[in-house]
């Protein structure tokens, strides 16, 4: 047996890797064969001791195959990828360094940034016209028939058109943004009605309870503009936005404000009127007139719906119809939530003090003021001047009142813009364009609506600005532009509405000026006002002004002068008297010229009966027999 003296060295030499796979792995084992090296110290006969590789005796292990692994490219592969994220992390960082260095340097000298206010809720705008079609080369160049104006009268004429000539074909150019609809709802039912998204999509109640659009037609009713004269049978087509300059009545020939030509065979004006301002709101300051809207259209009565539930207070100036259904309206909605002021601001001694007896103007001021208005008679504003976001008025008592809005309600005037260089004829005092009695003011040209000026035959020349004259009067003239002659007999009503539970309907000549006589029955709704009066017998009253009534009198010495001369020539009141429902007659040479029928409906074709006879009444209490007033 070979015996070692001592293990020189131990090593592994030229590992080669092997794979085995035991039965109790679950995978490839690896592990190295090493070579051992062995080694003595030099004999005597300074013989070196064999290696195992020198040995004659074959090594076993030397006979197992060569295996190849694959562990020197997979660590290659594993240290390229580590390189690689290593040089993504830097170039990271660098530029995060970067930016932080450029942002420091940036905001070094700023002061910081002071917390941003929480924006205001944006002011509401007035909405403006919008021409349509965009383009005035889709407005037809020629037109059997050509409406100046999109209002009632205008729609009324081309339903009158349409009606005898089913094919006809009808150009409307109106400067309004909307097709035609009808004014009154705007002051009345829109204002009343529970539900808001029904009044901001222009529709409403009636006091009947009926839904009812505000427009006279859907949209579709109306054909574009540049399919009229191809539509086989005819329609009408209304230029939106778009206004007439001047007409020149001998070619027929109408110019639009671009001066682009429309011919026409037959044409009619009904541009209607526009509201009226004061100078002193005219002349005031930007931030003054910003707050300031002259209540007329559709685009007024969006912009006061949207705004009113904002405003803290609101003025109203005008005492006369538009005037007094406002205050009415706006003091009702601001009543239920009791937070908000309004002002109704006006010279007259009491509400619309134009049109009704002096008594009776002195009621209906309480009416108003029972709804929570403000009612200041016998004033004017003298100045209007910014106060913040808002505007400081002084009357010309010298009170002061602070609003955050302005209604101008005092009154219109024609619109006769086309008159001057059309060479067309204008009233110098009524206002309007001159026409005979078939509304004609040349040879196929007519006018009808707020601004005719024409002949009645019962009463003279006159312009009337109301809605039944509108309709009537342009349907007249829609007939006679298709062949007819017919003269323009008709005594038109208007009506004014203090809520659903007063209101008056009116024809003929009324004006406060003139001598009236009225009879009154007690009232009959539990809503009617407390009676000013008790009941009588018959109820005739000519011009009294009860002591009861003083209390409404107007407070400035001239307007309480003219009212104290008005009552002494007045008799003493009667017992029984009731302000609930009744009839006032208005005088000129003891021959009714106009017909007040106070909460009395449904009665207005004896009214116009009576206009016609043309009679002097001895007994007026029984004429107002007629009118049944007196039943439950």
């Amino acid at each position: 047996m070979l015996r070692f003296r001592h293990l020189a060295t131990f090593g592994i030499k030229s590992a080669r890797p092997i794979k085995l796979s035991p039965q109790n792995s679950t995978g490839p084992q690896t592990f190295f064969i090493a070579h051992r090296y062995y080694s003595r110290p030099p004999n005597k006969d300074n013989k070196n001791i064999p290696s195992l590789q020198e040995c004659i005796k074959p090594n076993e292990m030397s006979k197992l195959p060569k295996l190849e692994c694959a562990f020197d490219a997979i660590e290659a592969e594993h240290r390229r990828r580590n390189r690689n994220i290593l040089i993504i992390g830097l170039l990271f960082a660098a530029l995060s360094i970067g930016a932080l260095v450029l942002y420091l340097n940036a905001t070094e000298d700023k002061p910081p940034k002071r917390k941003p206010k929480p924006k205001r809720p944006a002011k509401p705008i007035k909405g403006v016209p919008i021409k349509n079609p965009a383009n005035s080369g889709d407005i037809p160049a020629e037109v059997p028939y050509l409406l100046i104006g999109g209002g009632t009268a205008a729609f009324s004429a081309f339903r009158a058109i349409k009606s005898s000539d089913p094919t006809a074909q009808v150009l409307v150019v109106s400067a309004d943004g909307f097709y035609p609809y009808m004014r009154p709802p705007l002051s009345k039912e829109l204002w009343f009605g529970e539900d808001e998204s029904v009044a901001r999509n222009l529709e409403f109640k009636q006091w009947n309870g009926s839904q009812r659009s505000l427009f006279y037609e859907p949209d579709d009713f109306y054909v574009p503009c540049r399919e009229l004269l191809d539509t086989p049978n005819g329609g009408v087509a209304v230029a939106r936005g778009w206004s007439i300059s001047h007409l020149d009545v001998v070619e027929r020939i109408a110019y639009l404000e671009n001066g682009q030509e429309i011919k026409y065979g037959k044409c009619l004006i009904a541009t209607g009127a526009s509201p009226k301002n004061l100078d002193v709101f005219e002349n005031a300051e930007d931030a003054v007139k910003e707050n300031v809207t002259i209540y007329r259209d559709v685009y007024d009565f969006k912009y006061m719906f949207d705004i009113l539930g904002g405003a803290k207070a609101i003025a109203i100036v005008g005492g006369g119809f538009l005037g007094s259904e406002l205050a009415c309206a706006f003091g009702r909605k601001f009543k239920k939530e009791g937070t908000q002021e309004v002002y109704q601001i006006f010279k007259e001694g009491g509400n619309m003090g134009k049109v009704l007896p002096e008594y009776l103007s002195f009621w209906t001021t309480d009416k108003i003021k029972h709804e929570g208005v403000h009612v200041l008679t016998n004033s004017e504003v003298m100045s209007a001047v910014p106060s913040k976001d808002r505007v400081k008025l002084t009357l010309n008592n010298g009170k002061d009142i602070i609003v955050d809005k302005v209604v101008v309600a005092v009154g219109v005037e024609p619109n006769t813009q086309i008159a001057e260089k059309s060479d067309l004829e204008t009233d110098p005092d009524l206002g309007g364009y001159l026409v005979n009695t078939e509304l004609q003011a040349r040879s196929n040209l007519y006018i009808a609506g707020d601004c005719a000026c024409f002949y009645d035959v019962k009463l003279g020349r006159r312009r009337v600005e109301h809605h039944d004259h509108a309709v009537i009067s342009g349907r007249l003239a829609g007939e006679n532009m298709t062949g007819g002659a017919k003269p323009y007999l008709h005594q038109s009503m208007f009506w004014s509405d203090l809520g659903p539970e007063v209101g008056y309907e009116a024809i003929g000549i009324i004006d406060s000026t003139l001598p009236t006589v009225g009879v009154f029955a007690k009232a009959s709704d539990k809503d009617n006002p407390k009676a000013v009066i008790t009941a009588s017998d018959d109820g005739l009253r000519s011009e009294t002004v009860p002591p009861e009534c003083k209390k409404y009198a107007a407070t400035s010495p001239e307007a309480e002068k003219k009212a104290q001369d008005n009552r002494r020539e007045m008799s003493k009141p009667m017992e029984g008297e009731d302000f609930g429902k009744g009839v006032i007659f208005y005088l000129r040479d003891d021959i009714v010229v106009g017909i007040v029928l106070w909460n009395v409906f449904n009665r207005m074709q004896i009214a116009r009966q009576v206009l016609k006879d043309e009679r002097k009444y001895e007994d007026l209490n029984e004429v107002a027999k007629l009118f049944n007033i007196h039943e439950d």
